[in-house]
């Protein structure tokens, strides 16, 4: 029997339902393996804000200019960890290139994360940018506004369509392969099975090295 222990990187701007694929692939047949019954799979987000003691504080994404060496090593302590356990399926919700878009969009300094695309690309992580179409985004927002704790954050939408467009060319820049995935039609399984489809296509289901490789 092989191993599944594929590795994704979700990406995107607000709105793109990141969060719902996350734990859709996390119980797809096709990519954690057939299930009799659920348990815990990791998934993990840059996204917390885990730097301060307030809802919707700072993490790895917002981090103020002092704060930077702390994220890095943050980052690092995540690759260490991933290294340590690269036998298993991890699904990041956010990582580097959000990390990337946040800082550049406020003027700050662009962090350099070509070491740690260097640690991620031989354990076979791989890119998933969710995107959807411009005039989507309305529609989404007033699905949103019914769960939202912090329903301000969606007043405009067009730092959201300029955000993807960034996105974009983050993913472009990156080194790690990467599949773009359009979820205007709010189709969450159906966007797992793409990204399934796709992964099985190209290798990305079983570790790069091999069963005794690592």
């Amino acid at each position: 029997m092989t191993k599944l222990c594929p590795k994704v990187v979700l990406e995107g701007t607000r709105l793109t339902l990141k969060t719902e694929i996350a734990f859709a692939l996390n119980e797809h047949p096709r990519f954690v393996g057939p299930r009799r019954y659920r348990y815990h799979s990791p998934l993990v987000s840059a996204e917390w804000c885990a730097f301060t003691n307030v809802p919707w504080g700072r993490g790895l994404v917002n981090y103020q200019p002092e704060e930077e060496a702390r994220a890095m090593e943050t980052y690092a302590a995540w690759a260490r960890l991933f290294e340590l356990l690269p036998y298993y399926s991890w699904v990041v919700d956010r990582f580097h290139l959000s990390t990337r878009a946040f800082q550049l969009q406020s003027g700050r300094k662009d962090p350099d994360f070509s070491w740690l695309e260097a640690r991620l690309r031989p354990l076979g992580f791989r890119h998933v940018l969710c995107v959807r179409r411009p005039e989507t985004f309305e529609a989404a927002r007033e699905e949103r506004l019914r769960v939202s704790g912090k329903p301000d954050q969606y007043a405009d939408l067009e730092p959201f369509r300029r955000e993807q467009e960034l996105f974009r060319r983050l993913v472009r820049e990156s080194s790690l392969p990467h599949l773009e995935v359009d979820v205007s039609d709010g189709d969450v399984g159906a966007a797992a099975d793409r990204i399934a489809a796709w992964l099985e296509a190209t290798g990305g289901l079983t570790a790069p090295w091999g069963a005794e490789g690592r």
